[in-house]
């Protein structure tokens, strides 16, 4: 690693800390960096591939068992730390119920990350099989959101 990229590299895990985020993901030119706290006085530093990181299965939030979910459905993954909403404020409906069928570009939820809301669309058609995070949980980087049947 030269110098300068571990300069970058010390830099963002100085905003991790200042922030006390969980993981942090940059893209700085041709390299994307992702930065997660493992341990509370330790910062893992590591390249990602274009691709991005695959999602790890999460436990659901309505105490179904945890695992992966049937091959032939559709993960939506958290792609960024930040908290997860299902509607854009407290007394509207829901953009997405278990259930209810979608279609790609639709809205499906909002993260908010260092008070931007990050709208998440599905890239699938489908219904919605499965909702794992509550409303206002905090969510980490590939975390999944929601199941997706087609």
């Amino acid at each position: 690693m030269s110098d300068d990229a571990a300069e970058q590299v010390r830099a963002l895990g100085e905003v991790l800390r200042e922030f006390d985020l969980d993981a942090l993901r940059v893209k700085l030119g041709d390299v994307e960096y992702e930065l997660v706290r493992r341990e509370p006085a330790q910062i893992v530093a590591a390249a990602l591939p274009p691709a991005g990181v695959p999602a790890a299965p999460v436990a659901a939030s309505d105490g179904a068992p945890s695992g992966a979910p049937p091959a032939h459905v559709r993960r939506v993954s958290a792609p960024v730390v930040g908290v997860f909403y299902r509607a854009s404020s407290p007394d509207a409906d829901a953009f997405v119920s278990i259930g209810d069928r979608v279609v790609p570009g639709q809205v499906l939820c909002i993260l908010e990350a260092m008070k931007l809301m990050n709208e998440i669309t599905s890239e699938h058609a489908g219904t919605v099989m499965r909702i794992l995070p509550e409303n206002g949980e905090l969510v980490s980087l590939g975390d999944d959101l929601m199941w997706i049947e087609p």
